[in-house]
């Protein structure tokens, strides 16, 4: 029997969820559950598609010359300039530094911005299409953006001995001790100053780095080992052991939840905003709506750029 496209995007679907996307999926899918009664139902009847599109940003990192800077910003690599003192609107920051510094130096904040509005642009056009695709995408970047190794040039601890520490600190500690986060965020609320919102997050993830890498530095001269192997499918592979990925948990005092929580709050909160600054637009009318056979093939498309290695990636994300 010939494969259906349904089928064949549902099967490239089940191959991207194991692909280490864990965070950017659980983050998208939970900030759905704090939407208002006026948008929560469509979105939870694309929630698969919504949970399984957070991941194409990374994807497009290999195949797309200009992804990789939209999911950081080294706060360190502006010599002589405080982080408080960056612009936050793109147009000055352009002026003050020129496009090249910027991307040579990531633009996950004002990227944010660019995503809220292409997203308040998809409701003012009653657009359902791109409304479920850039609120999936903008999810990504709020997400990137609360992690603090996104914010530094030593993204990786390369510079400091202490390299594999970015996806230790964004994918395996939230693998392992999810189930124990309490997810109660509240409802959405109307943020008033995107671009303020998106630099109050790097600010304050950057305001951790130095934590994050002292602890794993110090914990690492306690402990005898810090790795061992697991088998993964038909693998066997090196990773942080347990007892050391508790102990530095512990260590972090809810570092990792609480910005886990901030990224579904911001992420469901600037959902919210893009409706309420269009108009509140009736988003309802679509909640039985199905994508068409041309959305379905895009969306295939989409899930098949993992493939794609045309770019280079920064070394932590080497594959």
């Amino acid at each position: 029997m010939k494969p259906t496209l349904k089928g064949i995007l549902f099967a490239l679907w089940m191959i991207a969820s194991a692909w280490g996307f864990f965070a950017h999926q659980k983050i998208n899918r939970l900030a759905v559950f704090i939407l208002p009664s006026e948008m929560i139902g469509f979105y939870k009847k694309n929630i698969r598609y919504i949970t399984e599109a957070s991941t194409h940003p990374d994807r497009r990192r290999y195949a797309v010359s200009d992804e990789a800077p939209r999911h950081y910003i080294d706060m360190d690599s502006y010599a002589g300039v405080s982080p408080d003192s960056l612009p936050k609107y793109w147009r000055q920051a352009v002026e003050d530094f020129g496009e090249d510094t910027l991307s040579a130096h990531g633009i996950v904040p004002w990227h944010i911005v660019r995503m809220f509005n292409r997203l308040k642009e998809s409701f003012l056009l009653n657009d359902p299409e791109k409304i479920l695709r850039n609120s999936a995408e903008l999810g990504h970047y709020v997400a990137d953006a609360h992690v603090p190794l996104h914010t530094t040039h030593n993204y990786n601890g390369q510079l400091t001995g202490q390299t594999g520490i970015h996806a230790f600190w964004e994918s395996r500690l939230p693998e392992l001790f999810f189930a124990d986060y309490d997810f109660f965020v509240g409802g959405a609320s109307y943020i008033p100053d995107p671009q303020g919102a998106a630099w109050n997050a790097v600010r304050v993830s950057y305001s951790m780095v130095d934590s994050v890498l002292y602890l794993e530095r110090t914990l690492a001269l306690k402990l005898p080992s810090k790795f061992n192997y697991e088998t993964k499918g038909k693998q066997t592979v090196r990773v942080y052991s347990y007892e050391f990925s508790r102990s530095y948990h512990e260590k972090l005092s809810g570092m990792v939840e609480r910005r886990f929580r901030a990224s579904i709050k911001m992420t469901g909160d600037l959902w919210y905003t893009a409706w309420v600054d269009a108009g509140q637009p009736d988003i309802r009318q679509w909640i039985n709506r199905e994508p068409t056979e041309a959305e379905l093939t895009m969306r295939a498309l989409e899930l098949e750029k993992w493939k794609e290695e045309n770019f280079a990636a920064r070394e932590h994300e080497n594959r």
